[in-house]
């Protein structure tokens, strides 16, 4: 790789940028389209892979409009302020900003790539999920990954935080729906009575799904997509993230109104019901789900059994911030259904 390729770039934002083309051309990489978004607001994920060793060396993060830009912008200056702090060890899963190059009109990124098979590749996988073997693997996976993350950025204790704009952006999204001042005042006990515990305020990747996860003998070799992380934040955050979207496609591989293999307590049917399982139902994976939550809010801090508070804020999270709309109207439904399931249940 030469040395030109490799400098970060520390001119004003009105520097020339190389495009693209050029970039690819004068590197001597092989050029491979991975994964194009279906967002909105997407990025195009190209991986330059060397003829030598025939294995991806850079990856290109180009937007493809105005606020996929300023996202992209948004996960450089994240990831140079992370990679700042990390000791090596806790730093070697993350991308390494190479520079940036121009796309469209628009800044590209341009990272080291990752080793490893994304999680979602062995989640989808015929049987994959259907027994606890395999899903135990990637959830202590995560949380091995998710402990040293969080305990190399460590600093401060704050009351726990699963707010962070959601009640006001649900307001705004859904300002025409049916019992929004009722469901938000729901959202609000659930966010009281987590603040009434402290947890450590640490890096946050803010979407950690398994999409964005790379696994190497076991282990998480790498976490890509850091757009929407912060330096200091919600480690409870990161934690639910992870668990209700293992959950949610548990069912993505069923026809509708049959069971789901290995999960006998589970159905497909209404959309979210792999969450809804998880949160509600028996079995082996809900009895996993909730270990995974307790246990995390322990280490944190937190009390254990503000597990479905944590998760169900992690719902309305999503419904809150994600770009996709119908994504976001389907999460706040699952949202409400469950916190009338649960109110039901108190009677």
């Amino acid at each position: 790789m030469s040395a030109a390729l490799v400098a970060e770039p520390t001119s004003a934002p009105t520097e020339t940028l190389p495009s693209l083309h050029d970039y690819v051309e004068s590197s001597g990489f092989s050029s491979l389209l991975v994964g194009p978004s279906k967002d909105p607001n997407a990025k195009i994920t190209i991986l330059l892979v060397s003829a030598e060793s025939g294995r991806a060396a850079l990856a290109v993060k180009a937007p493809t409009t105005s606020k996929a830009a300023d996202a992209v912008e948004a996960e450089r200056r994240v990831l140079c302020d992370l990679l700042r702090e990390l000791p090596p060890e806790a730093a070697e899963s993350l991308p390494r900003v190479v520079g940036r190059v121009e796309f469209d009109g628009r800044p590209a990124l341009v990272t080291t790539a990752l080793r490893g098979t994304p999680m979602s590749t062995l989640y989808l996988r015929w049987r994959h999920t259907a027994g606890p073997a395999r899903v135990a693997e990637d959830f202590a996976a995560l949380e091995a990954w998710l402990i040293r993350f969080q305990a190399a950025t460590e600093r401060g204790v704050s009351p726990i935080d699963m707010d962070g704009g959601v009640m006001l952006r649900l307001r705004e999204r859904f300002a025409a729906a049916d019992g929004l001042e009722a469901q938000l005042e729901r959202l609000g006990d659930i966010h009281a009575r987590l603040q009434c515990s402290a947890t450590p305020r640490t890096a946050v990747h803010g979407d950690l799904w398994f999409g964005n996860l790379l696994m190497a003998e076991g282990r998480i070799s790498g976490v890509v997509d850091w757009e929407a992380a912060a330096v200091c934040g919600e480690p409870v955050r990161d934690l639910v993230r992870f668990a209700n979207m293992y959950a949610l496609y548990l069912d993505r591989r069923t026809r509708v109104g049959r069971r789901v293999a290995g999960h006998g307590g589970l159905r497909a049917r209404d959309w979210g019901a792999g969450l809804e399982y998880a949160l509600t139902g028996a079995g082996w994976f809900p009895e996993l789900f909730r270990r995974f939550l307790q246990r995390g809010l322990s280490r944190l801090g937190a009390p254990a059994e503000r597990w479905r508070d944590a998760a169900l804020a992690g719902i309305a999270e999503v419904a809150a911030f994600t770009d996709e709309d119908e994504f976001a109207r389907c999460h706040f439904a699952l949202f409400q259904r469950l916190v009338e399931r649960k109110d039901h249940a108190n009677d």
